[in-house]
């Protein structure tokens, strides 16, 4: 298998991670959300490396990460006082903000718009490399395009293998699933990616209603997303087990929380679930973690049951019908 360096996330191996960023290089490190895949952002060579490595369309855009508001004032001239609410109540954290693009911005970093979605993560990690590179770091997921996102170092390897400079190994990422995406057209908040911050909490900062809308200044748009190479189906209700089993010999079952199944279905199960008790931060935790671990077990399916469609569960549901959405039109 090809390889890459995974060293551990300490000070010295943060520092020739800067390194390597500076010089052009691209890095995956850890963030709050999950690992992502860093170039400077400035830097066009060294973002087409992104695209070349995940293998991803030139017109999807980039999220830019920062370590202060200095840096974000090299990104964008175009910050309202709802701007500065959201970023005082949610900075550092798991929210993507799109703003428009300044010049410094080049258009290969935000797939050809005149936007700039960006964020200030919490990981200390993550905030430690943006520091020590000096530069404001353009990363998306450290994954192939369209293939479920990396929650560990390992994940990374994987996939990309020596595609990549250097890995940051931090172990899991805490939330297991990507930042929440919005924009702000006047005195309306857009969500255009659900994501680690509930649209709910969005709301009571703001005292404004957001907004479900798609569009292509975020990424993770295309219809086929988050799919591993095992096709997955989105189940409501354990009820759709049975009828599944009839066309697969081999499959594996993961629900929201525990629960009891059939002993007939044992022999043709593998049974996981994303949280003990259904709690949703655990269950987005998990969610990426489960889909790699049943990828690699040469099943027919996995199966997936929906969670409930609030807070981060509507983040969750919109990952796996993406997830689900290559099964569902390969049987057209």
């Amino acid at each position: 298998m090809d390889t890459s360096p995974i060293l551990p996330a300490t000070e010295e191996n943060i520092r020739k991670a800067a390194s390597i960023i500076r010089e052009g290089g691209i890095v995956a490190f850890p963030t709050e959300t999950v690992y992502g895949l860093g170039a400077d952002a400035l830097n066009e060579r060294a973002v087409a490396r992104i695209f070349e490595a995940k293998e991803r369309p030139l017109f999807d855009p980039l999220i830019v990460h920062i370590a202060s508001r200095e840096q974000l004032k090299i990104l964008t001239d175009h910050i309202s006082d709802i701007h500065r609410k959201l970023m005082d109540a949610f900075w550092p954290g798991p929210l993507t903000i799109v703003f428009r693009k300044s010049p410094a911005v080049p258009y290969i970093t935000t797939g050809g718009l005149d936007t700039v979605a960006v964020r200030m993560p919490s990981h200390p990690v993550a905030l430690r490399l943006i520091e020590a590179s000096g530069r404001p770091i353009a990363a998306p997921s450290a994954n192939r395009f369209g293939y479920p996102s990396p929650t560990r170092a390992e994940h990374v390897l994987k996939q990309l293998g020596n595609r990549v400079d250097l890995i940051l190994d931090a172990g899991k990422t805490p939330h297991g699933i990507e930042s929440t995406i919005i924009y702000v057209e006047g005195e309306t908040i857009y969500l255009l990616r659900a994501g680690a911050t509930p649209p709910e909490d969005i709301e009571r900062v703001t005292g404004l209603k957001v907004v479900r809308k798609a569009r292509r200044m975020s990424p993770g748009q295309l219809p086929y997303h988050y799919s591993p190479a095992t096709p997955v189906i989105l189940i409501e209700s354990l009820r759709e087990v049975e009828e599944i089993l009839r066309k697969f010999e081999r499959i594996a079952l993961i629900t929201f929380r525990r629960e009891e199944i059939p002993e007939k279905w044992k022999d043709k199960v593998i049974y996981d679930y994303l949280s003990e008790e259904g709690d949703l931060r655990e269950a987005a935790s998990n969610l990426f973690d489960r889909m790699h671990r049943y990828d690699e077990m040469s099943l027919q399916a996995i199966v997936f049951q929906k969670v409930p469609d609030r807070g981060l569960g509507i983040a969750i549901n919109e990952r796996l019908l993406k997830a689900s959405m290559r099964y569902a039109s390969d049987r057209r």
